[in-house]
C-alpha cells in the first residue's frame, strides 16, 4: 500500500502533511531549508503526487516515505560528503 499525501499546510514553524492513511504528520520547516526561505505563495505552488510533493520553482521533492523515516532535505548532507 502507497501512502500518498492529501493536502498540506503551513505554519509559522512547521510543514503538516495530511495522508491517505489518515494522519497528519508534521515536520519543522528547519529540515527544508528551500521551503523555510520561500514565501508563502511559493510554498503553496506544490503539486502532489502519489509519493510526495514537488515545488517546481523551488526545485524542491520530498517523498512521503522520506518524512515517515524522519529525514529531512539530504542535500545539505550530499554537499559535506563530497
Amino acid at each position: 500500500m502507497t501512502i500518498s499525501p492529501e493536502s498540506l499546510r503551513f505554519d509559522a514553524d512547521c510543514m503538516w502533511v495530511s495522508l491517505s492513511d489518515g494522519r497528519t504528520i508534521g515536520v519543522p520547516l528547519a529540515w527544508f531549508p528551500r521551503l523555510l526561505h520561500a514565501a508563502p505563495e511559493q510554498r503553496n505552488a506544490c503539486e502532489l503526487s502519489r509519493r510526495g510533493m514537488h515545488w517546481p520553482a523551488l526545485d524542491e521533492d520530498i517523498s512521503v516515505a522520506g518524512l515517515l523515516e524522519g529525514r529531512g532535505d539530504q542535500t545539505h548532507m550530499k554537499r559535506q560528503a563530497a
